[in-house]
């Protein structure tokens, strides 16, 4: 009966150790009291305190069961407080030290964050796919299957990504299946279309299908392939009627459907009709008209509208009548001449194709939908500057502008190309546009502007001799005054009289109006600015400079989008047709219009175009459209791109150049 009570006294002793309070425990075993202020430290984040503790804890019992717990948390330590090397030296020893610890595997897991959190993403996918050979556990293999994703989106693989979350939520329980679906889509929304239709094969209606098909639908939408995103939609709807995007599909359809809403082919066209700048848009409109007359004759199936706005150059008037256009469901817009930014910028916002008829520098950076088709400034420039040196083989460049913005913009252009070109520019000089005497300009480009000094004003009666009496005065030939005599000041006036222009350049480039250019073009010739090409913009295609400076003027050469004289059959059937019609040569404008309006009616007549956005798309690949402005493309950015005529004068006509 003693025994059975003694035995019985032992096991209830036993039972009460065990499920003694952690206090009474602790009284009992320094190493527990030790690692028990450590976690306590721990659980108020005073880290810095936490570590000294594990630490000592390892010091004192490195033996004790608790010693790799106290690495572990050590670890946790460094990384919270992003000490990311510290804490993989202490993962690291729960792996050598305590080889055979329950921690091993999460040691090798945290030691894979540290990396992560340094950014060696790589490290990361060696070390998972190393450590999925040997991992049994299942939480194990989860952890590590979503760090390899993680580092893989990181890396800007989204597809690998993809595929690791899809395996880390086959093997989680629900609580945790939550997390992956959020990685998992924003890993989705990462891939391009090819991606998705790759991760679809062999999936069908397998996790994680439903987000793959959505996102498939999105991103054919996104990049306006309207066709397949409805087709894609419609799937995964009908596949997966209870996902949680089926509403957002529903809701994309819906969208979708509306662009298709629009009069294919009604185009719109914004002119300023009147106000200050209606010459133009009436000479504008003239070339639509034609346009439109032609191609009605030659296209009886396709009944083409256009609606015409008139700006008056006004934006608030030119924002609104883009409103209307959109209102009643044009297909695209031509124009404006004027206020074309504000015109572009809503249309944009509304997505409406437009083409714009305007010199403005960006316009095409406001967006996808803007266009232009009117030569810029830039193009200008490298055709003068190309020809000059690659086909004239000249190198050495002046430049005479106006010291307003369209001067400054073209000296500064021109410049440029020379430089781009290898060529220098020897000599820059700006004048008052308001001025009619350019001498002193002149005078500064060529060096006869400033005074010799006194002190430099004697020549070495040597340079006075016969072989010398015709060489140029130069600051070579003074000596200092000091015994000038009276025949001495009389050579000095003489070659003061015959000094003779300093023309260090092979062309020059004067970016003004006719009127402009010819009273400046006569007074280079005055000073012996001769035996040099004259460069200028479109603006010196007309009459009137040959008129105002004659044969001074003769072999001058600029650029122009448009030759009314070319021997071209588009240009001569264009021009014959016009002049018929309205009683008139046409010029830039109207033969401009006329081309932008040709582009539009044969883009929205192909069999092809269903929604606005191919429109807009088929422009940006139209490739060297065949125009009476010449060859016409559009880049990517919206940008045009034309082979500009190269004018000549000759006599009193302009004859065109050719250059390769």
């Amino acid at each position: 009966m003693k025994l059975i009570f003694k035995i019985v006294v032992i096991i209830a002793t036993l039972f009460l150790w065990s499920c003694m309070p952690k206090t009474i425990y602790e009284k009992f075993d320094p190493s527990a009291q030790l690692f028990s202020r450590a976690e306590k430290m721990f659980q108020e984040k005073s880290y810095d305190n936490a570590l000294v503790l594990y630490n000592e804890y390892l010091d004192r019992f490195p033996d004790r069961p608790m010693a790799d717990a106290a690495l572990m948390k050590m670890g946790a330590i460094h990384t919270a407080l992003g000490n990311n090397d510290s804490a993989r030296n202490v993962y690291n020893r729960v792996i050598i030290e305590y080889p055979k610890s329950y921690f091993v595997p999460d040691a090798r897991i945290e030691i894979m964050v540290t990396y992560y959190n340094q950014g060696d993403y790589e490290k990361v996918i060696e070390q998972a796919a190393d450590f999925l050979k040997h991992a049994v556990s299942e939480s194990h293999i989860l952890r590590t299957y979503v760090l390899a994703g993680d580092a893989y989106l990181a890396l800007g693989y989204p597809k690998d990504a993809v595929n690791y979350y899809a395996t880390a939520y086959a093997k989680a329980q629900d609580p945790g299946k939550k997390v992956i679906i959020l990685k998992l889509k924003d890993a989705v929304r990462q891939l391009d279309s090819q991606d998705i239709a790759f991760l679809l094969k062999g999936r069908e209606e397998r996790f994680p299908a439903g987000y793959l098909m959505f996102q498939l639908g999105v991103s054919s939408a996104g990049e306006e392939k309207y066709d397949e995103a409805l087709r894609v939609l419609s799937e995964f709807i009908e596949k997966f009627p209870d996902h949680e995007d089926v509403q957002q599909a529903k809701n994309l359809i819906a969208e979708i459907n509306q662009k298709s809403i629009y009069s294919r082919y009604t185009i719109g066209c914004l002119l300023p009709l009147s106000g200050p700048y209606k010459l133009y848009g009436n000479n504008a409109l003239n070339g639509i008209e034609l346009a439109l007359n032609k191609f009605s004759s030659q296209n009886s199936s396709f009944h083409i509208k256009v609606i015409i706005k008139d700006t008056e150059s006004d934006p608030v008037k030119t924002v609104r009548a883009v409103k209307e256009l959109f209102d009643e469901k044009v297909a695209a817009i031509i124009g404006p001449i004027i206020m074309a930014e504000p015109a572009a910028q809503e249309a944009q916002d509304n997505g409406v194709p437009i083409i714009t008829l305007t010199q403005k520098g960006n316009i095409t950076s406001i967006g996808d939908w803007v266009f232009r088709n009117f030569f810029t400034p830039v193009e200008q420039a490298k055709a003068l500057v190309s020809y000059a040196v690659e086909e004239l083989n000249l190198n050495r460049f002046a430049i005479l502008y106006p010291d307003e913005n369209y001067g400054r913009t073209f000296m500064n252009l021109f410049w440029n190309e020379v430089i781009a070109f290898g060529g220098r520019v020897t000599g820059v000089e700006s004048y008052n546009s308001a001025h009619t005497d350019f001498s002193d300009v002149i005078k500064k480009l060529v060096g006869l502007y400033y005074e010799v000094p006194e002190h430099l004003k004697i020549i070495d009666p040597e340079a006075d001799d016969e072989k010398n009496e015709d060489a140029p005065m130069g600051k070579d030939t003074y000596k200092s005054l000091g015994d000038a005599s009276e025949h001495d000041e009389n050579i000095i006036e003489e070659k003061q009289e015959k000094a003779e222009a300093i023309v260090d350049f092979d062309a020059v480039f004067i970016p003004d109006a006719p009127k402009k250019a010819g009273l400046i073009i006569p007074q280079l010739a005055f000073y012996d600015v001769t035996d040099i090409y004259l460069l200028g913009t479109n603006l010196w295609h007309s009459d009137s400079l040959i008129e105002m400076a004659r044969q001074y003027v003769q072999d001058a050469i600029m650029p122009d989008s448009f030759f009314a004289e070319s021997a071209s059959e588009e240009v001569m059937d264009f021009v014959g047709t016009f002049h018929k019609t309205f009683h008139r040569k046409p010029e830039f404008i109207e033969a401009v219009a006329y081309d932008t309006a040709m582009i539009l009616f044969q883009t929205v007549s192909r069999p092809d175009i269903r929604f606005r956005s191919d429109i807009k798309n088929k422009l940006k690949t139209l490739n060297d459209f065949r125009g009476v402005t010449g060859l016409t493309s559009f880049d990517s950015s919206g940008e045009v791109r034309k082979k500009l005529y190269l004018l000549q004068i000759k006599g009193k006509e302009f004859v065109e150049l050719k250059h390769h």
